[in-house]
């Protein structure tokens, strides 16, 4: 995509995006499956994993190992190890701080969109320091699909009274850039664990290291401009 860019928001994801989770997640599942003596594959298995709900993971996992996987034991260790990690803070991932300012200071509406639950998104964000720089906040609780499916973003745009072609969204994940090119955002991508496939870089208005590169982005398509006009209608709060 060449030219300005007539934004009129920006759709955040968050596991791996903003947030520095998806190691953790990604640990704790191997470390879990380990214990288990799940360990054919399991590497593998979790790589898939990434950018997906819970429920499609589950459903991976049953496929992979049967159905008499043992998940609720599986999933308390996971649970266990994870916040034993996360414990320590929950880190942000570089640039972070930066993009949420300029886009503050621009009065640019932006919006979380995560396959994670609004338990864990609003809890995680919490403990990330971010959550009150959030009036909207999408998961997976508010739709029938979550990622790859196009539902989240189609939702998030539809909060904001905009079509979703004058959103910008950024992701981390091949499964979350699926979901956002369906939708028809502009998808930016700043791979994490999920290494960029040619069929994501080709639904891509760009690919990036980091979100440092992604403000830089917004500021040459000249997204951000302070008193830049806003949508027609308020997005809604998501939850208190």
């Amino acid at each position: 995509m060449s030219g300005k860019w007539d934004v009129g928001a920006v759709l955040l994801d968050m596991d791996g995006t903003l947030l520095d989770t998806e190691r953790v997640y990604f640990d704790s599942l191997v470390a879990a499956l380990t214990t288990h003596g799940y360990t054919d594959d399991a590497v593998t298995l979790c790589q898939a994993m990434v950018g997906l709900p819970g429920p499609e993971c589950e459903a991976l996992l049953h496929a992979r190992y049967g159905a008499d996987f043992p998940l609720a034991e599986v999933s308390r260790a996971f649970v266990s190890n994870r916040d034993e990690i996360l414990g320590a803070g929950l880190p942000l991932k570089s640039g972070a701080i930066e993009l949420l300012d300029a886009l503050r200071a621009a009065e640019c509406p932006m919006a979380i969109v995560t396959s994670s639950s609004l338990r864990t998104a609003d809890a995680h964000l919490k403990l990330a320091g971010i959550r009150h720089r959030f009036e909207t906040l999408l998961t997976c609780d508010d739709v029938a699909r979550g990622k790859p499916s196009p539902d989240l973003y189609l939702l998030a745009a539809s909060r904001f009274g905009l079509k979703p072609e004058v959103c910008v969204a950024v992701e981390d994940s091949n499964h979350g850039v699926a979901a956002a090119h369906a939708a028809g955002a502009i998808t930016i991508m700043v791979p994490d664990m999920a290494t960029p496939t040619e069929e994501s870089r080709a639904r891509c208005a760009a690919v990036v290291p980091n979100l440092v590169a992604v403000l830089e982005i917004l500021r040459e398509r000249g997204t951000l401009t302070r008193n830049r006009q806003q949508p027609s209608l308020r997005a809604k709060r998501s939850n208190p």
